[in-house]
Order: structure tokens, then sequence, then C-alpha cells
């Protein structure tokens, strides 16, 4: 169960927790950034995304590409950062994944976003594979020079940095950093500067999971920020894939662990995300488990006043959800959160990859599934392929069409768009539509 399995794809951006706006100030007042990728402290989110690609060849040594945001949305400035760029702790070499898991908030409250990078596959001196975690420093021309986060568990084939998540998990107002470290969740506690970190370390061991994924937002009405650890669990054996609540406060409380499935771990494929579905003031933890009986689904884990509690389950034979549950489809093994129509409700895009289409393998597909006052439910949900109206090109086997999303309101006219597989379809008042569609340089931007 410890063997590595951090994986680079080119031009896919890995960010572990939701975007949600801090306090609303100017960097001119010295006050956090409004949005938790606004690196440059204009108002408009940027782009931050990965690859194993760099000047040195395709060898997995990891580069973090910028796109500045703009009023008319992803199309500014174009930035590269590797561990060879002025001021970034390290050096290039093979095999170190720079950019492996990226994680947006101001760190140092200085009004610019900064940007937590992982380099899981780190060699320090002879320890190899010991991983580690840099903050690339926002200001007004954008991210520049970076700091290391201390290591509390070094070690070999440790991957510091496997999975990392931004949230103020104590209810300060100042953004935390939870990551794993040697299958751990570490949450970093305290201060970040270009100096250094001082604060407290949480190691939440739990002997029963094997940590992959973290994500993070506000589960209950508190201050804070709880996180949500996704790995193997289940005794030595580990083999299922469960997720364990963390409530944030002065204190981390260890909560209840929800188990996904039985007889097979593939928690490294759970996409997960947070958002009040219902607007009853709790966020509700959406769980793409794509594996889920062969075929997919989502699970809804509903927050509340002391946690998750009841579980909503949304496949594709829930009323309203096109198509239907097939062997392969892989429903839910990319989703995004975003309003697409303005109503206030948070919308979920769901990704099904391995959708068969006109005799097409794995041709791939979209949904929208509208968030209500009923919470996230098929009704007026929406489905994308190559062949819907606007949509360009045809159906092709292996293209999975939507392996790559994300929903996010690009030029801030209140509706999140759909980019996927290089397209930007546009939100309006009936959700997503193709219509005016446009190319787009990424699909997979930072959540």
């Amino acid at each position: 169960m410890r063997s590595r399995t951090t994986t680079i794809t080119l031009a896919a951006a890995v960010l572990g927790c939701g975007l949600v706006p801090l306090t609303v100030a100017s960097p001119a007042a010295a006050a956090p950034a409004k949005y938790a990728d606004d690196f440059n402290g204009d108002g408009y989110r940027d782009y931050a995304y990965s690859s194993g690609v760099t000047d040195a060849g395709s060898d997995g040594s990891g580069t973090v590409g910028i796109i500045y945001g703009t009023a008319t949305g992803p199309d500014g400035r174009k930035q590269n950062i590797t561990q060879n760029s002025a001021g970034i702790p390290g050096a290039n070499e093979a095999g170190d994944f720079f950019g492996g898991k990226l994680a947006g908030a101001d760190f140092n409250g200085d009004g610019y976003a900064d940007l937590a990078v992982a380099v899981p596959g780190e060699d320090v001196g002879t320890v190899s594979n010991q991983g580690a975690v840099v903050i690339l420093w926002g200001s007004a021309s954008g991210l520049s020079g970076g700091t290391s986060v201390p290591n509390k568990a070094p070690g070999k084939g440790h991957d510091m940095g496997y999975a990392l998540a931004a949230g103020d998990f104590n209810g300060d107002g100042k953004p935390d950093l939870a990551l794993i470290n040697n299958y751990n969740a570490h949450v970093y506690v305290g201060s970040f500067t270009k100096s250094g970190f001082s604060g407290k370390v949480t190691k939440l061991d739990n002997e029963r999971m094997f940590a992959r994924k973290l994500v993070a937002g506000k589960v209950t009405k508190d201050k804070a920020a709880d996180l949500v650890v996704i790995g193997a669990v289940d005794g030595s054996e580990h083999t299922v894939t469960g997720a364990w609540f963390i409530r944030g406060g002065s204190t981390l409380t260890r909560g209840t662990t929800y188990k996904l499935g039985t007889g097979e771990d593939t928690s490294w494929e759970v996409d997960a995300r947070i958002a009040d579905f219902n607007k009853d003031g709790y966020g509700d933890i959406a769980l793409g488990h794509p594996n889920a009986n062969g075929k997919g689904g989502v699970l809804v884990w509903r927050g509340g006043s002391s946690g998750p509690g009841g579980v909503t389950r949304i496949n594709q034979n829930t009323a309203g959800v096109a198509g239907g549950m097939e062997v392969g489809d892989r429903f839910g093994a990319r989703i995004s959160v975003g309003d697409v129509n303005r109503d206030g409700y948070p919308d979920l895009a769901v990704a099904a990859p391995g959708e068969d289409l006109g005799g097409y393998a794995d041709a791939g597909a979209v949904h929208i599934l509208r968030g209500s006052a009923s919470g996230l439910t098929g009704a007026k949900s929406q489905f994308f392929d190559r062949t819907s109206s606007g949509v360009p090109g045809g159906l092709e086997e292996n293209a999975t069409f939507g392996d790559y999303l994300r929903l996010r309101d690009s030029n801030r006219d209140g509706y999140a768009d759909l980019f996927t597989d290089y397209l930007r379809l546009r939100g309006h008042s009936g959700g997503i539509t193709a219509s005016g569609i446009q190319g787009a340089v990424w699909s997979n931007f930072m959540e």
C-alpha cells in the first residue's frame, strides 16, 4: 500500500481545496486577497496548472504554469516556474514532480494570493522521494520567489506534498495549510512568511487509514474550515475507500469516517469538493467515486451542525440524469463546483469520461447537476458530449471528453463557465450553453 503512485499529467492542474472568497479588501490595504488565486492582486482570478514537461524535457521534473486573468477571461500573460527559476528552493531534477499538487491562499496576508506547490518526488541528500512543499509568493507582478515549508516527517518514500489543501482550520481569519506526508495528514496552523513558518503542526495519524487526498471547506456553521481526508481504510488490509471528517477549530477534532465501498481501495481516484448545495448554511461533501459498482457515482455527504450526516447518491440511473449506469462509464471521475445559472445555489459538473457513445468506446461526456433547496439532484441536469449542438468536433474512441474539467466564473459576470477539453462553454440563466463556445488554453485550472 505504500508504493509510490504520484502521476503528473501534462497540463493537469491539481488542487485539493475549493477556492472561496476571503475578506474583500484591496492589496493597498495589506488585507487578505479576495480570491485565493489572484496572484497579482488585480481582482481577476488567475489560473495555475502543472506539467511534467520542462525545458529539460519530459522527465517529470515539473513546471508550474500561470495564466493571468483579465476582464475577458483566461487570456492574460503566461508564466512558467520551475525549480530552476530565481528564488525557488531546489533544482530541476528528473522525477521531482514540482507542481504535483497545488493549493492557493494569501498565506502571508499581504493582499496577493500565494501558491503552495508540492514537490513529492524531491530527493534530499541520499534520501529518495522524501518530498517537499514550497510556497510561491504573490506580488503586483505575479508569483515570484519561494519559501520551503518545514518537513515534520522526513524519510525515504514519504512523498511530502502527496496532497495539499488550504483553509482557515482554526478560525482566526488566516489561511493554514494541510498536506499529506508519509500517508498521514499534517495541518500547519500559524504564520507563513517569506522567512519561514512558525506555529503548530498537528499530525492526524490514523492507523486505520493511508491518506491519499485532502479537501477543505466549511461543513459546520462555525468560523473554522473543516478537512476531509480520503484514503484506504479497514484494518491492515486497507481494502476500502473511506472519507474521514476532521472538524476545524482551536483544536482539530477527529470525526467519523464514511466508507465509500468495499472489496477494493480506489481512493486515489476519488475526487471531492465541499459546497452548500441547498443553502442551509452547512457545507456538503461531494465525492466523485468513478469505480462505484464498476460504473461510477457521486455521493453527497450532507453537512450539519456537528459535521456530515446523511448521504445522497446520484448516478446515471437517477431521475433527470441523462444516460444509464454502464460498466466503465466512470461517472464522477472529475467533479467541479460553480453557480452556472447565478441562482445562488452551487452546481456540480460531473465527468463520465468512459461513456460509450455512437459505437465509440470511451468517447466521454459531461453532466451538470443543479443545486437547489432540495440539495443536489438530477432535476434540470444537462448533458454535453462532442455531438451536442454547438460543440465542435465529433465522437472519437478513447477521447474521454470531460476527463479534465472545471467550473469557474472567469470574467466576473456571476456565471460559472465550463472548461473542458480545451473548450469554454459559458454559463447563463438557463445553465451552461454551447452558444458562442470558445477555445480555452487549458481545461483543468485550479478549483
